[in-house]
């Protein structure tokens, strides 16, 4: 297979490179250390960025959008992530939505929504899935338990929907347009048959945003509730079948859990790139007792260990992106999303131990690894995204059997 880069993939890698180096890093951790997490969030960077094309880049062509490749999009993600992993994921959380706007919305949403979307830097993406009372249990549904899942109620009356309930730690929330949303429209059934996914704009009647959550990681990246009393959503912004939404939303493997195990790999690449530049540039100047800190054996260990994990993390998450692109499906994502949480926070940790242990903010060390924790608990745990990445694995290859004499 041949990883080469295209002058497109290489085009679009050092234009995020150069926003990286020249609109998000200067301001990285100062905004990282604003106390209120509402606060953390800066529409300049977002506007900037959304001029240079970040925000729109997986729309598809016919639609107005740069329609990239999977390569493209693992590449700008990892550069944008190195200089602030929140900020990219808050570029990248558009990526999927607005595909699935153009995947599986009708023509009317798409002409209603996307070219909205399109035509306003600061209009971003999200979707609400997780409740109080309701996590784990919408990824990996009880069959026939019309108890587990969603509680967000909606009701038809006439040509509008009545949605009441709330939706918690959201992406994008506080600071979104426009949201997918799954609600129970027959709480009779499990969620796999009575979920309908609506389209609901943020200036929706009775709909409005709750609680910023403030996060030790991931600060500029904005994770709220959302609160519907009496929200009124249109017949005409139902996504798919009534009672479908969970199929209908699941059915787009490009755009969903693919895409979601792709995005956070990448953007894991990008914080490990950061952590090793952090841990030679501090092991090659710093100089205790007047001897380079790099020069002593438990650094120089400490130092291989963070690159080879990261390089390997970085082959995992350019196969499954190549592999894609090319219509071939041998690699499991979900496999590297497991490998980037594990990467991550050991890579981030040893940045932490080259650094003595200390967590001065100046260094920046200390915002890696919070960034990196965040991965113990995206799209579930370990354990959980385990039992989900069987939906998406390829079949093993059949070894031929031992022979009756082998004493292996």
């Amino acid at each position: 297979m041949d990883f080469s880069l295209n002058e497109g993939q290489r085009a679009w890698q050092m234009k995020a490179r150069k926003f990286a180096d020249e609109v998000i890093r200067p301001v990285s951790l100062q905004r990282d250390r604003i106390p209120d997490a509402r606060q953390t969030w800066d529409w300049d960077i977002i506007k900037q960025g959304s001029k240079l094309g970040f925000r729109t880049l997986a729309v598809p062509k016919e639609w107005g959008g740069h329609g990239t490749d999977f390569v493209t999009q693992a590449l700008v993600m990892t550069e944008l992530a190195t200089a602030d992993s929140a900020i990219s994921k808050a570029f990248s959380q558009n990526w999927k939505w607005s595909h699935l706007i153009a995947r599986v919305c009708n023509d009317d949403q798409k002409k209603r929504f996307l070219k909205a979307f399109l035509a306003d830097d600061t209009f971003v993406l999200g979707k609400g899935i997780t409740e109080p009372n309701a996590g784990s249990d919408n990824r990996l549904p009880t069959a026939d338990a019309p108890k587990a899942g969603f509680r967000l109620r909606a009701e038809r009356r006439g040509d509008e929907w009545i949605l009441n309930g709330e939706k918690c730690f959201i992406a994008n929330g506080g600071v979104g347009k426009l949201f997918f949303i799954d609600a129970r429209t027959n709480p009779d059934v499990g969620i796999r048959q009575g979920t309908t996914m609506f389209l609901v704009p943020a200036d929706t009647p009775g709909f409005r945003f709750g609680k910023t959550f403030n996060k030790s990681g991931w600060r500029f990246y904005q994770n709220a509730e959302l609160i519907f009393e009496n929200a009124r959503v249109p017949h005409a912004n139902v996504v798919g079948e009534v009672n479908g939404g969970v199929q209908k939303g699941r059915g787009d493997t490009t755009g969903g859990d693919l895409f979601g195990d792709l995005e956070l790999a990448s953007n894991a690449l990008g914080v490990c790139d950061a952590a090793c530049a952090s841990a030679i540039q501090h092991a090659r100047t710093s100089k205790p007792g007047g001897k380079p800190l790099f020069e002593q054996q438990r650094i120089q260990l400490n130092l291989n260990r963070m690159y080879m994990l990261t390089e390997a993390l970085r082959s995992y998450v350019m196969r499954i992106a190549w592999e894609h692109d090319q219509k071939m499906h041998t690699t499991n994502p979900g496999l590297a999303m497991n490998f980037s949480t594990d990467v991550i926070q050991e890579v981030t940790q040893l940045n932490l131990d080259v650094h003595g242990g200390a967590t001065l903010q100046e260094s920046g060390a200390d915002k890696l690894a919070r960034d990196g924790i965040i991965w113990t608990h995206l799209a579930g745990d370990s354990v959980q995204r385990m039992r989900v990445v069987r939906r998406f694995a390829p079949a093993p290859a059949i070894a031929e059997p031992l022979s009756s004499g082998s004493a292996d």
